[in-house]
């Protein structure tokens, strides 16, 4: 067999047509198909021999292999889109002097236009600027001017009070959807460090002995009650808050005073747990259960022998315990000892209905569901709680939050006149779902305890 010559082994780079496009794949086809044409013609016509052919079949599967390695590391040359503009043009003649302007008209309104934009005086709307400002403030940038604290503050109790889209505040503000949606949670959040104090739950027997004077029930102490607060089907786990009523919801459970404030709010539990679920799980059980919030020890009503604990009112939504107290199911006949007990304590429970009604009626964010993530509204909620709280303390806002005769009012357990919260109120809020239970003997003991007090006692 003669020798292999090196020489033929050797693979050149093919001379092609100028305007021949090697990138594309049917060209490099064309290239390789006329290459085994050209090899089976000399091998016919020839008689080439073993070695040109070898040299040939090496130098195609080069030259294929080349051209191969050639379209893999090509640069792809992106499609120049044709962007956006940058900012609309209602938005471009937006400056700090036309904000500040808005304001000045709203302030010099004699009506008190202001104060129903915001829903509080001006002087409380300063207040919460100045805490705040120090946290959500921005810096002005070359491009552009950062808009105002004092705008920031307004378009999140402008949402929270109307409960309008994040659209609709837009045409109003002169600021974008998508900046809205990152100003209101973060105000939200600074509102809700500022004020986290104006919710906070006696831890001592005098503070109990104190709330205990505002309420129409012997050894009451608070009213509890839970609700129902609408969101959109969460994604992926949507059935978990699926409640009753065929609503998406989270769980609102609070226990208020005789003045129509919260003392202690969980928010946040799925609405498909059961009443029961969801104050099992609450801190305020553990709490009540542990007595680490120092409740006051049992003692003897007046005009009576009889010691009976310190207790909670609530309605047929939660189970009867030693320190929970609900009414008696069913119809009873006018003049029963158990009828006496029922229209006292709903007198007397009625306290937690108005803070609910109140707080509904102004801010409307709850009249139809929230639509943001679980997080956000459960941060939504927290902080119309706590407004709630501080303009019921507020002397400047507390006649413009919840005017007289706001509340339901009572007589001898029926209802004689309706709060003007009910005018407003969209009746979001879903009750908790009643579920009958077996409640513990003692509990029972001490429910009869008290309806033989409040009979022997009815003047």
């Amino acid at each position: 067999m003669p020798p292999l010559h090196v020489d033929r082994f050797v693979c050149r780079r093919p001379q092609t047509h100028p305007q021949m496009n090697l990138y594309e794949p049917s060209t490099r086809r064309q290239v390789v198909q006329s290459m085994l044409v050209l090899v089976r013609c000399n091998t016919y016509a020839r008689r080439m021999d073993i070695e040109t052919v070898a040299a040939a079949a090496i130098y195609l599967f080069s030259t294929y292999k080349y051209y191969l390695s050639v379209y893999r590391n090509r640069v792809i040359k992106k499609k120049w889109r044709r962007r956006r503009w940058w900012m609309l043009t209602i938005h471009r003649n937006r400056t700090k002097n036309s904000m500040e302007n808005q304001f000045a008209e709203l302030y010099a309104e004699p009506s008190g236009e202001f104060n129903n934009f915001v829903r509080m005086s001006s002087s409380d709307f300063e207040y919460l600027l100045q805490k705040i400002s120090p946290t959500i403030a921005k810096k002005d940038t070359d491009w552009r001017d950062a808009i105002p604290v004092k705008v920031r503050l307004a378009v999140t109790l402008r949402y929270l009070a109307t409960g309008d889209s994040y659209r609709s505040l837009h045409y109003l503000f002169k600021i974008s959807s998508q900046v809205i949606s990152i100003i209101v949670p973060e105000v939200c959040l600074a509102l809700n460090n500022v004020l986290k104090d104006l919710v906070k739950i006696p831890n001592t027997t005098d503070e109990w002995l104190a709330k205990a004077k505002g309420f129409n029930f012997p050894h009451c102490i608070g009213a509890l009650d839970g609700k129902h607060v609408m969101i959109l089907p969460p994604p992926n786990t949507a059935t978990e808050y699926f409640n009753y009523k065929g609503h998406f919801s989270i769980v609102l459970l609070a226990l208020v005073d005789s003045d129509y404030c919260f003392m202690f709010v969980d928010i946040g539990c799925p609405g498909r747990i059961s009443d029961g679920g969801v104050y099992n799980q609450s801190v305020l059980k553990q709490k009540i259960d542990t007595n680490v919030i120092n409740l006051p020890s049992p003692s003897c009503l007046p005009n009576s022998n009889t010691s009976l604990p310190y207790v909670f009112l609530a309605d047929a939504a939660f189970a009867l315990s030693t320190h929970i107290m609900k009414p008696f199911p069913g119809h009873h006949a006018l003049g029963t000892p158990e009828r006496l007990f029922n229209q006292k304590l709903s007198s007397s429970r009625v306290a937690v209905e108005n803070t609910f009604g109140i707080m509904s009626s102004v801010f409307r964010i709850f009249k139809k569901p929230i639509p943001l993530n679980i997080t956000k509204a459960s941060l939504i909620t927290m902080t119309c709680v706590l407004l709630h709280n501080f303009l019921r303390k507020s002397k400047t806002s507390q006649h413009l939050y919840s005017p007289p005769n706001s509340e339901d009012k009572y007589l001898n357990g029926e209802l004689i006149q309706p709060g003007s919260w009910r005018q407003n109120y969209t009746g979001t809020f879903d009750p908790l779902q009643p579920i009958p239970r077996r409640a513990p003997t003692c509990a029972v003991e001490t429910r009869l305890k008290f309806t033989r007090y409040i009979n022997e006692n009815n003047h």
